[in-house]
């Protein structure tokens, strides 16, 4: 299975940019299953529904979110219903929505993409660990499902590290999100799963994270409240990473990233 994962999709631009390259990256890298991590598409906190629904209509198949969640209120009663949308499954019981979707793939095949979101430098959730192996009690990649994405939306690698290990063999893929800088540590671990500690933001790189970086240096020089943070709006980099896995198994092939546009280093997996 050809699998494309985008990383935290960042404002307008990072909204537009996606919605001109997933298309094209689907058709070009033969996609069959791409998530988009989209918790920072409205003004950089939180999504809005009608901003959901174009990036499924650009061909994202499952959107997953993070701390930002609920940032934009209207997206409560979207998450209820909508099941491609997610939110990272150890908040407590009784949230709105789901930790997981199952995604039908061509071919007659099946993909589960779930989320998770650690603790460290973050809310207190319930233990992303325990939330995750039950939800693995369910499901074998290469037996119930094919392949097995993970969404883990974490500030520190050495949780995101120490996740992947945990759950090494037992999943197609685990993609570190949340930190927005895309990291060189792309690899498959000794028990097949693919891992990367950050794969970056769909966003404008001349910035502070994705945000304007005047208003967001001013902060660090004066340690006082001042304007709401906006995103930068230069041309954005599209940044994922592309995993291919092995149906009978589960397990990943190979993982390479993807970045387009804008003003990092450009890289595109050869199929």
């Amino acid at each position: 299975m050809r699998i494309l994962f985008l990383g935290d999709v960042v404002g307008r631009t990072g909204r537009d940019a996606v919605g001109a390259m997933l298309p094209r990256l689907r058709e070009a890298l033969g996609v069959e299953l791409a998530i988009v991590n989209a918790e920072n598409a409205s003004h950089g906190f939180g999504i809005a529904p009608e901003m959901a629904r174009k990036l499924l209509e650009a061909g994202a198949d499952v959107l997953t979110l993070g701390n930002h969640a609920w940032d934009r209120k209207e997206i409560i009663p979207y998450i209820a219903e909508e099941r491609r949308l997610i939110r990272p499954l150890n908040f407590p019981p009784g949230t709105p929505g789901a930790g997981a979707a199952l995604v039908e793939v061509a071919g007659g095949r099946r993909a589960l993409v779930m989320q998770a979101m650690g603790r460290l430098f973050l809310d207190a959730l319930d233990c992303p660990f325990r939330g995750t192996a039950e939800a693995l009690a369910k499901h074998r990649p290469g037996a119930s499902v094919h392949a097995i994405v993970v969404d883990f939306h974490a500030e520190a690698s050495s949780e995101k590290m120490a996740y992947a290990h945990s759950f090494d063999g037992q999943v197609s893929a685990i993609i570190g999100t949340h930190t927005h800088c895309p990291t060189a540590d792309h690899v498959i671990l000794p028990r097949g799963t693919a891992y990367i500690s950050d794969v970056g933001m769909c966003g404008d790189y001349d910035s502070v994270i994705g945000m304007l970086k005047e208003n967001a240096a001013a902060r660090f020089w004066h340690k006082m409240p001042g304007e709401r943070l906006h995103p930068a709006d230069g041309e954005a980099t599209v940044c994922g990473v592309f995993v291919e896995t092995d149906d009978a198994t589960g397990l990943a092939r190979r993982i390479e990233p993807v970045r387009t546009g804008g003003r990092l280093s450009q890289t595109m997996p050869a199929v």
